[in-house]
């Protein structure tokens, strides 16, 4: 969005604690603290202190709940299953024990058997042919009863629950989420709006129009005086030429992306060896080799590894990654596998040096960062997983308003850099909505759905009745029509925390307003602009990391599910739900 914007909604920010320290507008520190939940700068109304998660009532689907908590309970079926099958087993060496005591002649005390070589192979036997019969009795004839069958009840029984179970675990198709992992920059990187407007005047190229009007963006931006920059442009401030040199892309590439991945791998517990599918997305980076075959290098993955390197996709591209993750892994049914996602984005060489107002924004509002996923959908990983994905949704428009509103290309003293349109907050709008209309069925109640639909069966009545007077000459009996405005659901009703892109101030709190979301839900959002910026295609992840290990406002409990919400350019709206396990 563009800065004028922001101005109709403009949001006072303020901390709950200590406002006259946390509220200076410039601080000179580069190593500000981050802060937590308790002291976070969220909107503050009018009316009212801020509310937190026992301040707010909504009518939760109990239906949704119930669903949520069989997915947690899911996890566990895998163990129960190999369980299960060691009961059966047991169930049945018992029953051919007990009939062979009962037959064969031995010097054993009643009930007992005398293990000889003989008796222990009449057991085998017997096994064997209580096998073959429960294949036959499941698979071949219906049922066996009355006294002709040899199976007991009870083994009956437990290979029946264990039918059930196998054909529950065949048809889910479960994508975990073992671990993520987010890059937190070196305090030499750190710098605050000051040393940014510095870091400007150094390069020597923009006028002092253009300084003034990049000084009134960080104001209205609602990032902090901590945020990272790459330290081929920071060494500017130490009386050093800026360094945008594709080594210096390569050294800002490696440093974010190799931390986040070990740290990633780490906290999964998983060996690099151990991952089958490799997916990375950096929109405007993409060198040869690809950031894939370094991170494949460094890490000594194996060499059937299969990997893929997204460019040009903008801020929306983690879950269309998380998306192409899963396709990959669910091909993968019975094998089971493990999947890396990296979203980064590389700041070094896109330094845009002109003085066109479009292409500005990007200097003072991006900021570096990186995000690792690992994805699993083996059942045994169930247990151990933080998330289980349940869906993904991608929005493509095709209008060519949509493909030129963020867009890169050359100004008019041939300075490259990424363009937004004054459209871009139309767009996303627009786009946003089919996106949520899309995801709607899948997460929302029906007592939310129901009036969705009602309202655009009455608009299309409307509407078609519109043209039909208008074609008749009735232009003022059709003016008089109502106007059926559409109905927005509560998302609130079937998602418990929200992660809406971090791309600036205005876009969090148009998406507040559109949805009706409560201060403490997009928390999240602000909270990851004020400390990290806006950190491209891995914002979702610094605000899901918030929710997880911060935030208190509202915080996360097992079964509880989370939307992420996220744009990019082409352009598209990405979403995808999570669930607490």
């Amino acid at each position: 969005s563009t800065p004028e914007d922001n101005n109709s909604n403009k949001t006072t920010m303020a901390p709950k604690s200590k406002p006259s320290k946390e509220a200076e507008p410039q601080q000179k520190s580069s190593t500000m603290k981050r802060s937590d939940s308790e002291s976070s700068f969220i909107s503050v109304p009018e009316e009212g202190p801020v509310k937190d998660y026992r301040d707010y009532r909504v009518r939760k689907s109990s239906l949704i709940a119930t669903v949520n908590w069989s997915h947690v309970i899911a996890t566990y079926l895998p163990t129960l299953f190999i369980v299960g099958i060691g009961v059966l087993f047991a169930q049945i060496v018992h029953q051919v024990i007990m009939n062979l005591s009962s037959q064969v002649d031995h010097k054993a005390s009643p009930g007992e058997i005398n293990f000889s070589i003989e008796t222990v192979t009449a057991v085998v036997l017997g096994v064997r042919e209580i096998f073959l019969s429960l294949f036959n009795t499941y698979l071949v004839v219906p049922l066996q009863s009355g006294e002709s069958g040899i199976i007991s009840t009870h083994v009956k029984i437990t290979a029946l629950v264990l039918v059930i179970m196998g054909v529950i675990l065949s048809h889910d198709k479960p994508i975990y989420m073992m671990a993520f992992s987010t890059f937190k920059a070196p305090d030499s990187w750190k710098v605050s709006h000051a040393e940014i407007i510095q870091m400007m005047r150094n390069q020597k190229c923009f006028t002092e129009d253009s300084i003034k009007f990049m000084e009134r963006l960080l104001v209205r931006s609602g990032t902090g005086q901590s945020t990272a920059w790459p330290p081929g442009i920071v060494q500017c401030l130490h009386d050093k030429e800026t360094d945008r040199s594709i080594e210096g892309s390569r050294k800002e590439a490696e440093t974010v992306i190799f931390d986040i991945v070990e740290s990633a791998l780490k906290k999964a517990k998983l060996d690099p060896s151990e991952i089958d599918i490799l997916v990375i997305n950096c929109s405007l980076f993409s060198p040869t080799p690809s950031l894939c075959a370094m991170v494949i290098s460094k890490f000594g993955m194996r060499q059937d590894i299969q990997s893929f390197n997204l460019s040009g996709m903008g801020c929306g591209a983690s879950l269309i990654s998380v998306g192409l993750a899963k396709d990959l892994l669910q091909r993968r049914r019975f094998r089971g596998g493990k999947a890396l996602v990296i979203s980064t984005e590389i700041i070094t060489p896109n330094l845009y040096l002109g003085n066109e107002r479009g292409f500005l924004l990007q200097n003072t509002l991006f900021r570096c960062g990186g995000a690792a996923i690992v994805l699993s959908n083996s059942w045994s990983d169930g247990r151990r997983a933080w998330y289980k994905l349940l869906h993904t949704v991608r929005v493509q428009s095709n209008s060519d308003e949509a493909y030129h509103c963020v867009y890169e290309a050359q100004d008019s003293d041939h300075c490259r850099g990424v363009r937004l349109s004054k459209e871009i907050v139309k767009v996303a709008g627009k786009c946003m909505e089919k996106n949520m209309t899309t995801i709607g069925p899948y997460v929302l109640p029906l007592s939310e759905q129901i009036p969705v639909v009602t309202t655009l069966a009455l608009r299309f009545i409307l509407k078609t009745i519109g043209k039909l007077l208008k074609s008749c000459g009735q232009e003022k009996l059709a003016a008089k029509l109502p106007n059926k405005k559409h109905y927005v659901p509560d998302f609130k009703r079937g998602i418990d925390h929200f992660c809406i892109h971090a791309g600036g101030r205005a876009v969090i709190d148009g998406i507040e307003k559109n949805m009706k979301l409560e201060l403490f839900h997009t928390e999240p959002s602000r909270m990851a602009l004020l400390n990290y910026g806006n950190t491209s295609s891995s914002s979702i992840w610094y605000e899901m990391e918030y929710i997880q290990e911060h935030q208190k406002t509202n915080p996360l409990k097992k079964g509880h599910r989370i939307m992420q919400v996220a744009f990019g350019s082409g352009f598209k709206c990405t979403s995808g739900v999570w669930l607490k396990l």
